[in-house]
């Protein structure tokens, strides 16, 4: 395994446990996948593999930037993809960000198909229960029903391009 794939999949590892876990990514973990492409890609091919590092960055937080500023999408999120971006370089960024919507996009089905057959097994239980059927469920705890974490979308799609890329 490369040294680029080893950083993608325990970045990508954190961000999705954490995400998932706490419905947050911590600054610590985008900034070690940037720091790291700088480093890597810094001793690979000196100032040039630097440009290259900070011009995925930039690739990779306009990628989420539109999604962040309609709010359908977390900062962290967009900072990941910027970490990655450094990691990849633009050309992988591109890929993995296909990836990661075709991703997403799986996810988002799936959760959506969780949350139906939850809200129907409530439904039944209620009308057991002699409850009026028409009142409106429970909100999550927390309020949070329309989103979901996004990073182990994201990592997916990063390691599908790497996988992809070999």
């Amino acid at each position: 395994m490369t040294a680029l794939a080893m950083m993608a999949v325990v970045i990508g590892a954190a961000a999705s446990i954490e995400d998932v876990w706490r419905r947050q990514i911590s600054n610590w973990i985008p900034c070690s996948a940037l720091a790291g492409g700088l480093m890597l890609h810094s001793i690979q091919h000196g100032w040039r593999g630097a440009g290259s590092a900070l011009a995925g960055a930039l690739a990779g937080a306009s990628v989420f930037l539109v999604f962040y500023l309609l709010g359908g999408m977390g900062g962290g999120d967009v900072k990941l993809m910027a970490g990655f971006g450094a990691l990849l370089g633009v050309q992988q960024l591109l890929q993995a960000a296909l990836w990661t919507a075709g991703c997403g996009g799986v996810m988002a089905l799936a959760v959506i198909a969780v949350r139906a057959i939850r809200d129907l097994r409530a439904r039944r239980n209620r009308a057991r229960a002699g409850i009026a059927a028409a009142l409106p469920l429970a909100v999550e705890p927390g309020g949070r029903t329309d989103s979901i974490p996004y990073a182990p979308a994201i990592a997916a799609g990063v390691w599908l391009s790497l996988v992809a890329a070999t």
